[in-house]
């Protein structure tokens, strides 16, 4: 079975990603490297230097990581307003009680939108790059679990 290894997310300003990924979610670099490889025979573009930041939980190797990618002919995607078919967002587990106001103190993340559904609590905000991030409230973990006992 395929299991999911990290999410990649390209982005042109490494710092705003860092303020957002690291100082604002807390996630931790695991890896920073310059790759030289076939990345146009890969990925298009013509690029073939990419910058590969790997951020995540050092204590929980299984938890999954964020990569953040550097190519240099990257294009901006366009933007939906309403939700669109592909990728929708990265889901995180999170205290959004300390997270919210720290993103908002970096300035990063934008006006967050907070619901209750169910119980648990879920933030969406965005990073620099526009990439939806969804922040399940740490108690959110216990009812995964609960709702995955009911599914035959």
């Amino acid at each position: 079975m395929a299991r999911v290894h990290h999410s990649a997310i390209g982005t042109r300003d490494v710092d705003d990603s860092l303020t957002f990924w690291r100082d604002g979610l807390g996630l931790e670099i695991l890896m920073d490297h310059q790759f030289t490889g076939d990345w146009p025979g890969l990925f298009g573009g013509s690029s073939t230097e990419l910058r590969s930041i790997f951020l995540g939980d050092p204590s929980e190797p299984g938890a999954g990581v964020v990569e953040l990618v550097v190519l240099d002919d990257m294009v901006d995607p366009p933007q939906a307003t309403s939700p669109a078919t592909g990728f929708f967002l990265l889901s995180l587990f999170a205290d959004i009680d300390v997270v919210l106001p720290r993103l908002a103190d970096l300035g990063v993340g934008g006006v967050p939108k907070v619901v209750d559904v169910q119980g648990v609590r879920l933030a969406v905000v965005h990073d620099p790059n526009g990439v939806r991030v969804e922040l399940m409230d740490s108690p959110a973990q216990s009812n995964l679990g609960r709702l995955a006992d009911t599914v035959e």
